[in-house]
């Protein structure tokens, strides 16, 4: 009973950490605030979303294992992972990580296509989906973890996508129909 009590907290959490999360940065709530590019604003949201984060994943401390990868294959799967961190890493270099964590003020007026956005129009979403996808460890709480992100990452494109219209027109229109949107590799599915 307990198991099912911590796994419904845990969804109503994630559930709401997503919808604050993609409420807090729209440009609705932003203007509203009067902090549409405000580089404290962004700073204050990653603070807030890290804490909003850890509260999520406090419901569903005493989480089941339904699998581990065994020996050697857990060392593999780590070292993926570890690739993979990097990968990320590169990703948000390339697109300015100061920007990202709101430490520095945006200066970019383009959008990135080259490395990593050449393959794919949402690296980070693909590479962090892949990060949590292949743990050695795999709880009940990192499944759902991992189905719930997957979602939100998608509807999370989704609206991204249609900012990114908005903002650079048919030069994201064409970056659209030449980049698969979230797999490397996939034909368009939007």
């Amino acid at each position: 009973m307990i198991a099912g009590t911590n796994m419904i907290t845990f969804l109503n959490r994630f559930i709401l950490f997503a919808a604050l999360h993609s409420l807090c940065a729209t440009h609705l709530i932003k203007n509203r605030l009067h902090v549409s590019e405000s580089q404290a604003y962004r700073l204050c949201y990653n603070v807030a979303s890290l804490l909003l984060f850890g509260w999520v994943m406090a419901a569903y401390r005493n989480s089941p294992v339904l699998y581990f990868a065994p020996g050697n294959w857990s060392l593999l799967l780590y070292l993926l992972q570890l690739g993979i961190a990097v990968i990320l890493a590169l990703c948000l270099i390339q697109t300015g990580i100061g920007e990202f964590m709101g430490v520095t003020k945006k200066t970019t007026t383009t959008f990135t296509r080259t490395g990593c956005y050449s393959v794919v129009r949402h690296p980070l979403y693909f590479f962090s989906l892949l990060f949590m996808a292949v743990n050695p460890v795999m709880t009940m709480q990192w499944l759902l973890l991992t189905i719930m992100s997957s979602i939100y990452f998608v509807v999370g494109s989704l609206i991204e996508e249609k900012r990114m219209v908005a903002e650079f027109g048919d030069a994201y229109r064409s970056y659209q129909r030449d980049v698969p949107f979230l797999i490397p590799g996939l034909s368009r599915l939007t």
